[in-house]
């Protein structure tokens, strides 16, 4: 399993990710509610259908106008074998536009460890993100630490307020094969999401079916040059809007994140 394949999916189921302050779309009035969400992450090829990892999302409303969000994944046991994952994304987003004021990500992968911190600032339509860095790789001996600046214009997001702005989205309302585009910020680059709406299609989750809104996420560099495979969400079309099922390819299989629960 290729470590960006398999930690793409473990976060976003996170993938589930998302978009974005665009005037041509029409926004619903779904508003994020105080919930924890678990995922189960199935590795599937051929007959073989096993669960590879975890995933659970804790979303927490403030007072303030905003609300935290903290994701983690893990891979199970018999995946560590192979490749150990455990991921945990952290957030501060605003509860009216859904932009993120911080991100961190710390994440142990494959006995490689790294720790970003992102802390936002905005002027008219341009998103500037200072990044720490800290990182040690299995090899090294002492952890390095660097800094760096992101910019973008238009709006720009991260992989964890993505999301929950995808679930904001008035799908409803859009029409089949309508692309949205945003820019995303992580510790490492910057990249260019582009989400195709593909319409409305049943799913089988936990032997019940669900009417859900299929889109299809592609990352690309700055350059245009795809950063990974496409990755497939279906969003319930129930008020909650709840991703029930998230898919990515692997060089052998695949990866499928399914719902299992929420809490509120």
């Amino acid at each position: 399993m290729k470590r960006n394949r398999l930690t793409r999916a473990l976060r976003l189921v996170i993938v589930a990710v998302a978009t974005f302050l665009v005037p041509a779309l029409s926004l619903g009035a779904w508003n994020v509610p105080k919930e924890t969400i678990s995922y189960d992450v199935m590795y599937k090829w051929g007959l073989v259908n096993k669960k590879a990892g975890t995933v659970r999302i804790v979303t927490t409303p403030q007072s303030n106008g905003e609300f935290h969000a903290h994701l983690s994944g893990a891979t199970a046991k018999w995946a560590d074998r192979f490749y150990t994952v455990r991921d945990t994304l952290k957030g501060r987003i605003k509860s009216e536009t859904f932009l993120p004021l911080y991100y961190e990500k710390i994440s142990h992968e494959g006995g490689d460890y790294e720790h970003n911190v992102l802390t936002y600032t905005r002027s008219g339509n341009t998103t500037t993100a200072k990044v720490t860095v800290a990182k040690k790789r299995k090899k090294d001996k002492e952890v390095k630490h660097e800094t760096k600046t992101h910019s973008a214009t238009g709006m720009t997001i991260d992989m964890l307020s993505s999301y929950y702005y995808m679930r904001k989205l008035d799908y409803a309302n859009m029409k089949k094969g309508e692309t949205v585009a945003v820019n995303v910020f992580s510790g490492k680059q910057k990249e260019r999401l582009t989400i195709h709406y593909e319409g409305i299609e049943t799913i089988e989750v936990k032997n019940k079916k669900y009417p859900c809104y299929h889109i299809t996420f592609t990352f690309t560099s700055k350059n245009g040059k795809k950063t990974s495979d496409n990755m497939d969400a279906w969003i319930s079309t129930t008020p909650g809007k709840i991703p029930l099922l998230l898919e990515g390819k692997l060089p052998i299989g695949k990866i499928r994140c399914f719902y299992t629960g929420t809490v509120s």
